[in-house]
């Protein structure tokens, strides 16, 4: 197979006309922070329009506010007896009014009000009649943001917990976080990552696992990592990891590596590190990442270790891509896969979640005209998008610690490899939303590679899909729809955490459980609500789950493999993690 592919040039390049325009949208992009204003107008108009034209739905919210405010003065007048029965309890995973303080007159009466209105809003902006669910997510989303802006617990003077402590230490809290918030904004425009992050640099206390680069292209490294085992199984593991993000999430310190822990089980373990991008990759394609990613690293896996079957491991959108070159392979005979292990990662994007929320057709042609301008998309855009989904918890609660407390947090392993962005060529990224997401291709069937229209059902290895609860990225609801697509056994795993915190879940961590079924092809289709039913939890980590599933499917151990072929032209290069990984 070739190892060398030139990436095609843009088939169509912009008009004048298109130019022009493309540049006045790119300039807004950068006061917009990448936002569509005409997708949230699109939003609001579309809301505004049916609302108005439903005169049932107006006094059924002005009925639900009437309630809500005799509730709240009834609430007023039991205030001055001992423990009044609350007006409106805040939603599970809201901490923000939890502290004793916030219970005490009048700022039990703020907080309340406040929760009263965030209810409200919520009844204003779902179940409207005609509206797109697409735009009633956006106006409901875009409504629970500009609550939590104005959120009691986000100010000084509203705040009773901020106050106890400012009086308590006659405002040095507030010095220190006018400090912090000055060296933050240093740091911004010097482009440095955030405090702490100097802790964690790939090589020296994160991605340390020993091991060597024996393979470089224009957009991969490839690491083979040393054996930690006087015998290991035959079949080696090849790790694909996002393209969003460094691949050392999953070799961060010796403790959270889940590269470490595969290598003392006695397996071999290749992971690709990705280029981080610049304005010469901007006609980088999809299937250039699939060519020059996923099979020509597979192409140096079987030559270093020939005639053994491989165990692909995908995470995130690394995991759709190995999925796109799993049945590309399945079309054309290649059985060089022994098993695939997909984590957090989707087959389907038809309910992408709240992600979902910044693409639609106005938002990506928004998203191609500012990446038009530089040939990639900044990391810190995307990342930007991510803290959004979780504002309450990442954005307000963070700068209220830092800034009004004067808290630094401390930094961990995983933060500091989250500040380590990368960007995204513009071709790839652009293809990549409108045909995974915008057109939903692959689950669709209509997905072409080589002009071949490619589908999952043709792969026949055995799976072991992971998803996790508190998934933002690639909800685990929208994840267990790989049952739908394939023709072979279905391992789901449902942990508990997150996109990341959840697959990063090494023995002896805390407070982690899991559930797990196997689906057979001849099995009836579960709802994932029957999922839950069926599937008892376990507790503790979930990987020792999956590297049982692994044995079950690998050969007896044998002797350790040479590190690279330096004859067939994979010779060891330099140490791992190799260059890619410190690129910024």
């Amino acid at each position: 197979m070739s190892r060398t592919t030139v990436p095609q040039e843009d088939p169509n390049p912009p008009d004048p006309p298109s130019s022009l325009d493309r540049m006045l949208r790119a300039s807004l992009g950068r006061m917009t922070m990448g936002f569509s204003p005409a997708a949230l107008q699109l939003a609001y108009l579309d809301w505004a329009l049916h609302l108005a034209s439903q005169p049932g739905k107006q006094g059924q919210l002005v009925n639900k506010m009437t309630r809500k405010l005799s509730r709240f003065i009834r609430y007023c007048g039991e205030c001055q007896a001992d423990n009044p029965e609350l007006c409106i309890e805040p939603l599970a995973q809201d901490r923000r009014f939890e502290a004793d303080e916030w219970q005490q007159w009048p700022f039990n009466l703020i907080h309340q009000s406040f929760l009263l209105t965030q209810q409200w809003w919520h009844n204003a902006t779902t179940g409207v009649r005609g509206v797109s669910p697409h735009h009633e997510e956006m106006v409901n989303f875009v409504g629970r943001q500009m609550l939590d802006i104005f959120s009691p617990s986000n100010f000084l003077l509203t705040n009773p917990e901020l106050l106890s402590q400012t009086l308590e230490e006659r405002g040095e809290n507030l010095m220190r976080g006018a400090r912090y918030w000055w060296e933050d904004i240093q740091r911004q425009i010097g482009g440095d990552p955030p405090p702490g992050a100097e802790d964690y640099v790939p090589g020296e206390s994160v991605a340390v696992t020993p091991g060597k680069v024996v393979y470089r292209n224009r957009l991969i490294e490839l690491i083979q990592y040393e054996p930690a085992t006087s015998r290991v199984h035959p079949e080696p593991i090849l790790i694909v990891p996002a393209w969003i993000m460094k691949y050392y999430i999953l070799d961060l310190s010796p403790e959270n590596s889940m590269v470490r822990y595969l290598v003392e089980q006695g397996y071999t373990v290749f992971a690709i590190s990705w280029k981080n991008p610049d304005e010469k990759d901007s006609h980088l394609t999809l299937d250039d990442y699939r060519r020059l990613g996923v099979m020509a690293a597979l192409d140096g896996v079987n030559t270093i270790l020939p005639e053994r079957p491989v165990h692909g491991v995908g995470y995130c959108l690394g995991g759709t891509l190995l999925m796109i070159a799993a049945a590309a392979m399945a079309r054309k005979k290649d059985e060089r896969l022994a098993t695939m292990t997909l984590m957090a990662a989707q087959s389907d994007f038809s309910e992408p979640g709240e992600l979902g929320l910044f693409i639609d057709d106005s938002q990506v042609a928004y998203l191609d005209d500012i990446m038009w301008e530089k040939g990639y998309l900044e990391g810190k855009q995307m990342a930007g998008a991510f803290q959004i989904l979780r504002s309450q918890d990442l954005i307000w609660s963070s700068l209220v610690r830092q800034y009004l407390k004067g808290e630094r947090y401390s930094l961990n392993d995983l933060m500091a490899w989250n500040a380590d962005t990368t960007r995204m060529p513009q071709r790839m990224h652009s293809e990549y939303l409108h045909r995974l997401y915008l057109d939903n291709e692959f689950a669709d069937g209509v997905f072409e590679v080589d002009d071949d229209v490619v589908h999952l059902s043709d792969v026949s290895v055995p799976f072991f899909v992971v998803g996790t609860e508190k998934d933002h990225v690639a909800p685990w609801r929208s994840v267990f729809k790989i049952h739908r697509f394939v023709h072979s056994p279905v391992t789901f795993l449902l942990t508990n955490g997150g996109h990341n915190a959840g697959v990063i879940s090494p023995p002896g961590h805390p407070r982690r459980r899991y559930r797990v079924r196997t689906q057979y092809p001849e099995d009836l289709l579960l709802h994932p609500n029957e999922y839950l039913e069926q599937a008892p939890v376990t507790e503790g980590s979930w990987w020792p789950e999956w590297l049982g599933w692994l044995r079950e499917r690998s050969g007896n151990k044998v002797k350790i493999p040479a590190m690279g072929v330096p004859e067939q032209g994979y010779a060891p290069l330099e140490d791992a993690p190799g260059t890619y990984v410190h690129q910024k």
